[in-house]
């Protein structure tokens, strides 16, 4: 008896090739942030040790490498960011802004309008 998940296709996404679609699975998957136990290790066609997190679809299982953006990214994960783009649009996910933040800035970049109360 054959396992339907064993037919499943196989891809490795980094980052730069991640899409809404596959961006949305793993917020779902993953609705707090994975973390060691969902990680797995493997060895690429190089031979190099890559560490992903892994979301299925109905035909393809993804691998998707682990970094700080693809972190960085699921925390700030808002479908509405990417409405305007197709599913399958790997332009559509920009690499989050890395470094430290200064508290005091934070709000800044947020347009607030005045007369919203704001919890």
């Amino acid at each position: 008896m054959s396992n339907k998940r064993d037919n499943l296709k196989r891809v490795i996404v980094d980052f730069k090739k991640l899409t809404p679609e596959i961006l949305s699975l793993l917020v779902e998957k993953y609705p707090d942030g994975y973390d060691d136990d969902n990680i797995i290790t493997f060895k690429n066609a190089n031979n190099e040790i890559v560490e992903a997190v892994e979301v299925t679809t109905s035909d393809t299982k993804y691998l998707v490498k682990v970094s700080t953006k693809l972190q960085l990214t699921m925390e700030n994960y808002d479908e509405d960011d990417y409405e305007e783009f197709e599913e399958d649009d790997p332009d559509a996910v920009q690499d989050p802004e890395l470094g430290e933040v200064d508290p005091d800035l934070e709000m800044d970049d947020v347009d607030v309008d005045e007369d919203e109360d704001i919890d």
